[in-house]
Order: C-alpha cells, then sequence, then structure tokens
C-alpha cells in the first residue's frame, strides 16, 4: 500500500502551527451535533477529571485548536478525524458550534491521522498505543522503523510495545486498570507460557511487588542462572598433605572434601584396568 505523506501527522492537515486563528486555518463553525465520532479512535478511555478541567478552560478561553472533520456525502453531517476530547469537552461546556477545518479523506487517511494525532498528542495507555502501533503496521504496512519515526520514539520502544498484546488477556486488563505498571507487564514478557505469567501476575498484586521486584521474580522462574562461575575455595595444607599421602598410597589422584562433621573422599580412575586393580587392592587389604 503506497503510503501518503504518512509521517507528517498533524502538519499535514493544519499547516503553519497551532496558534492561528480560525479565519487564517479556514476553519468553520460547525454543529456538534452534526459531528460525528471517528470509528478509527485508537483512545478507548477519557478520564472524566482531564475533560473537566478542559471543558473550563473552554469555557474562559474557547476551543483554541479547531477540530477536524469530512463531510459525509449527500448532507451537511460529518465525521471527526481529530480532536475528540476537545469535542467531547465542549459538550460538557454547554457549546452547541465548534470550530472545525473540513478536509477531504478517505477510510484509511481518517485512521492515519487519528491514529497520530493520539499518540503525538495524547497519552494514550500502553495497551492503546500497541493496538494503534499495530494497526499502522497492519493496515498501513508501516515498518516498526517508520512507525518510530513518525511518532518520534525509538524502533525498540514501538517493538516491545507491540508485544505487550502478546500478554494473557489477565495481564493486559490489570495493566488497563492501572493495577500494574507497563514496566511490570515488559518484565513478564520474558517468561515463555501465560501459566507462568498469571502465576507473576498473582503473586505482583498479592504481594505488591515492584518492578525490580517483578523481574527478579520472572528471572527465577525462567530458570536464568548467574554467569559468574563459583569460587572454589582454597585447600588447607593439612588436606593437600593428607590428598598426597592417599595418592602415594593409591597410585592415583585423591579428592578429599573435608568438613567440621565429616567429608568425602573421591577416588579417580582412568581406565578399566586401573578400576580392577584398585579393587584388587582393597580386597587384598580385607
Amino acid at each position: 500500500m503506497a503510503k501518503r505523506g504518512l509521517g507528517k501527522g498533524l502538519d499535514a492537515l493544519i499547516p503553519g502551527g497551532d496558534f492561528q486563528s480560525d479565519s487564517e486555518q479556514g476553519a468553520q463553525q460547525i454543529a456538534i451535533r452534526s459531528i460525528g465520532p471517528n470509528p478509527s479512535q485508537p483512545r478507548s478511555q477519557f478520564s472524566e477529571d482531564s475533560l473537566s478541567d478542559l471543558a473550563r478552560s473552554i469555557k474562559e478561553h474557547g476551543i483554541l485548536q479547531p477540530l477536524i472533520v469530512t463531510q459525509k456525502q449527500g448532507g451537511n453531517s460529518y465525521l471527526l478525524i481529530a480532536g475528540e476530547r476537545r469535542l467531547r469537552a465542549a459538550e460538557i461546556a454547554g457549546l452547541e458550534f465548534v470550530p472545525a477545518i473540513i478536509r477531504d479523506a478517505s477510510e484509511l487517511e481518517r485512521l492515519e491521522f487519528a491514529l497520530i494525532e493520539n499518540i503525538q498528542r495524547e497519552d494514550l495507555s500502553p495497551i492503546e498505543a500497541a493496538l494503534a502501533y499495530q494497526k499502522l503496521n497492519d493496515e498501513f504496512g508501516m515498518s516498526h522503523e517508520e512507525i518510530s519515526v513518525s511518532v518520534g520514539k525509538s524502533r525498540t520502544a514501538i517493538t516491545n510495545t507491540i508485544r505487550l498484546l502478546n500478554l494473557p488477556d489477565e495481564v493486559i486488563s490489570a495493566l488497563q486498570n492501572s493495577t500494574i505498571s507497563e514496566g511490570h507487564a515488559r518484565a513478564m514478557l520474558g517468561l515463555p507460557s501465560k501459566k507462568g505469567q498469571l502465576a507473576v501476575l498473582e503473586m505482583i498484586i498479592k504481594n505488591s511487588l515492584n518492578v525490580r521486584q517483578t523481574e527478579d521474580l520472572v528471572r527465577k522462574y525462567s530458570g536464568s542462572k548467574s554467569k559468574e562461575k563459583p569460587i572454589k575455595p582454597d585447600v588447607s595444607p593439612e588436606v593437600k598433605s593428607l590428598e598426597n599421602e592417599l595418592r602415594m598410597i593409591l597410585g592415583t589422584k585423591v579428592t578429599l572434601n573435608h568438613g567440621d562433621k565429616g567429608g568425602t573422599l573421591t577416588i579417580h580412575y582412568y581406565s578399566q584396568e586401573e578400576l580392577e586393580t584398585l579393587i584388587n587392592r582393597f580386597r587384598d587389604k580385607g
């Protein structure tokens, strides 16, 4: 699929910056009741407190940034492309009309601009962002590198955010409800099984684990071991002397692990013939 200026974001819709007057931007006053929601809106949740704050600001200062809409065929009704928070807050503020710029836009362009606006301007939840990135990848054929350029984030951040969608529904729900943080969720990606991820989720909630504790727990569950080799304790001169004496008697290497309450004696042999010689020697001593 051809990319029609993807990555230009809102500059492709509103040339000239955010603080031009409505007339300079070509905005018109459009009745709120004639504007329908954008079906491609990636944001599924809106903070009531945030909308209330924006509504108070709109009452005092008006809408500084016009909405972007596209006109439906055969009528004076419109589909919202960008500015759903402003539209909702304007309704709360009791406005009947809002400034809006009318743009021709296909269904795919409406999806593109809605995603870009939300990713660039809003604090999308990690899962909402992951779904938005995935849509840009699936429906626009954008690579993770291209998405990273479009939204101003690193390619690694894009890839890691999309990976959150691989988590079990229970973990995704906990992340969306802010029961756990994105750091917790990213740590759980280190576990290969859904069963292990759910077990860790339960322990996070039950014990109020922080992200560092969760990372330690994931390492434990995944069987990760320290790469450092264990340091062998120094052999005392007394033990070394006994090993030498036994080696002289038996004619082979001997290892003595001596402790306060006993220990072990290991006799090494390097062929079947040496083993038979040792066995015969012990029999003779008997």
